[in-house]
């Protein structure tokens, strides 16, 4: 699928299964603590990944870097301050694959760093595409989610900066952004063209190299990183 070997798509599951979850796992968690058990009496508040896939979200994320998890429920009826809750109740999910990405990132600057050479063997390679994968989808669903368009959590997250009468005409003026996605998505797949990427990755690019600046200590870490394993085998 889109020139991925069987490996590569198989190695993607697992780290798909823990960023969805994690993400809206935060959601549910950073919603119950600020007094809506919502997610909890709906049996959202679960680490269980089959209780949070989204199919087209989790397609799109077997294919490339960007997707989503079915929302987690929530009622602000139970927030103490609705507009600041859901704020920060959408900033969550995306938090947390952040911190995520930053513990793969350091987990491969780390291991690389003190024993280059274990990544040259089999079970090292496998688990150096795991790590890397882990680290770039976490970064993908993160951006992804944090776009200004409804319904994704970005636009939530807008809508707590701005006036109140401006928040109703700010959704409807954005939530026609997902079904141009889609559309972008089939035609790409159609056409064998990676249109989303090409329209999103000039602003997911500085993201992905700040977010390896906070992991690895550069702008470049994770080549950096591959460096080191390539100079281990003398190449």
């Amino acid at each position: 699928m889109f020139g991925m070997s069987t490996h590569e798509m198989l190695l993607r599951v697992p780290v798909i299964l823990l960023a969805l979850t994690i993400h809206e796992f935060a959601h549910g968690w950073s919603a119950f603590k600020l007094g809506d058990p919502t997610a909890r009496n709906e049996g959202r508040l679960t680490l269980n990944p089959l209780s949070h896939l989204d199919f087209l979200g989790t397609l799109m994320l077997m294919t490339g870097l960007f997707g989503w998890a079915k929302p987690v429920p929530v009622n602000p009826y139970y927030l103490r301050n609705p507009k600041r809750d859901l704020m920060v109740i959408s900033f969550a999910g995306p938090l947390s694959n952040i911190l995520l990405a930053i513990c793969f990132g350091l987990t491969i600057k780390i291991s690389t760093a003190v024993n280059p050479q274990f990544f040259l063997s089999e079970a090292g390679g496998y688990l150096m595409v795991f790590l890397i994968l882990a680290f770039q989808i976490n970064v993908g669903l993160a951006f992804f989610n944090m776009l200004p368009f409804y319904p994704l959590d970005g636009s939530k997250v807008v809508a707590g900066f701005l006036p109140d009468r401006h928040v109703e005409p700010y959704m409807n003026a954005t939530r026609h952004a997902l079904p141009v996605i889609f559309g972008l998505v089939i035609i790409g797949a159609i056409t064998g063209t990676h249109i989303l990427s090409m329209i999103l990755m000039p602003v997911f690019m500085p993201f992905m190299r700040f977010m390896q600046l906070i992991s690895f200590g550069d702008w470049n870490g994770l080549s950096n990183c591959l460096n080191a394993v390539r100079q281990a085998a003398g190449m």
